[in-house]
């Protein structure tokens, strides 16, 4: 591939805020997205977007009393398009962003921060029940149904007499009927977890040796096809999840993104073997994975194992000084996507070229 058949990263709009940004979102089926964080002064803090003629318009502020970490819109429908979010007091909130006032749907859902959030079953993605799941610093991951009040469907925390990890982010996964769905925990420990909740079990878990600062299938609503895990030294894992082997588990192929953390990794929705990783230098790393011949082979004891595929880098771009700290493809237009750094700064980019490759 020549240098200009490659897809470019190109900055469209880039806006500077007055506060500490930890995640953006895309509105689903709109030009808008919403920004979320922390004033200065240690309140919380939404603001919805809508691009207009190369531009920016903020649409909406609000200012709740904490700190906001994370958010999805993954559990709502196309009609509402709920925001849910996870604080630093422990709460999960949903919100109508057309009436803020009080939230939809509130729990305190942890002792601690939420630091990780995603969502299931809403915007015409995965079958089955709408579904939150929430990770935090207090060591549990849980999951929700916003019809049910107070009360999580699921609750894997750590038995008694094992130590607490901070889980620093959640993946559901695997929900292609009304049954089967997944979650995926990555904790500051490097351990990964995935946990199946048709039958309430673990059903895997592996260690990629450094904090799990993002997880992501390449797709929620089909059989899990891949698992891409990012780290704090640097580098991301990506597990083949179609053929588990009962000692070896699943297929890996890991790369060496960033000189720094991998901070979040974000399938093309449009595309899922193109994803981007954004890293604690500022940079965003466009990247393809191609899958080998043959995903599976059998091993000397006849029992099948996954083969991993590799991957190419397709783009690098360096956006700022700061650690880029969250990314969100748009799910209606290719190659538009938001980031978020800690320069306090949004940038709408365009990522051109992405059907060449």
């Amino acid at each position: 591939m020549t240098a200009f058949e490659k897809p470019q990263i190109i900055v469209h709009i880039q806006k500077s805020l007055n506060y500490t940004v930890f995640d953006c979102k895309w509105v689903p089926c709109s030009a808008k997205f919403v920004t979320l964080g922390n004033y200065a002064r240690g309140t919380g803090v939404i603001q919805l977007y809508e691009i207009q003629h190369g531009d920016v318009t903020l649409l909406r502020e609000i200012e709740k009393a904490k700190p906001f970490k994370c958010g999805t819109f993954g559990a709502a429908s196309l009609q509402q398009r709920y925001l849910a979010t996870g604080d630093f007091d422990g709460n999960l909130n949903i919100w109508n962003l057309e009436a803020p006032l009080m939230p939809v749907y509130s729990v305190k859902g942890h002792n601690e921060i939420i630091n990780t959030i995603d969502g299931v079953g809403g915007l015409g993605i995965g079958e089955g029940a709408p579904e939150i799941v929430t990770g935090s610093r207090d060591g549990t991951v849980k999951v929700w149904d916003p019809r049910q009040k107070d009360i999580p469907v699921a609750n894997m925390e750590p038995v008694q007499g094992e130590s607490k990890r901070d889980c620093w982010t959640v993946a559901f996964g695997n929900a292609y009927n009304q049954e089967e769905r997944v979650v995926c925990a990555g904790y500051d420990n490097g351990d990964v977890k995935l946990f199946d909740l048709k039958n309430m079990s673990l059903r895997w878990e592996t260690n990629i040796k450094n904090g799990v600062c993002s997880m992501e299938f390449d797709r929620k609503d089909i059989s899990m096809n891949k698992l891409v895990a990012t780290s704090l030294e640097g580098k991301f894992h990506v597990f083949d999840m179609r053929t588990q082997h009962p000692t070896k588990g699943f297929a890996s192929v890991s790369e060496k993104a960033h000189k720094s953390t991998v901070w979040q990794i974000r399938h093309l929705p449009q595309n899922r073997e193109i994803f981007m990783t954004a890293g604690g230098a500022g940079g965003l790393h466009l990247w393809k994975y191609q899958y080998p011949a043959q995903r599976s082979k059998k091993d000397s004891e006849g029992v099948e194992m996954g083969v991993a595929g590799s991957v190419s880098l397709l783009q690098n771009v360096t956006l700022s000084t700061q650690p880029i700290s969250s990314l969100d493809w748009s799910p209606d237009k290719r190659g538009l996507s938001v980031c978020s750094a800690f320069d306090q700064t949004v940038r709408v980019l365009i990522v051109t070229k992405l059907n060449k490759v």
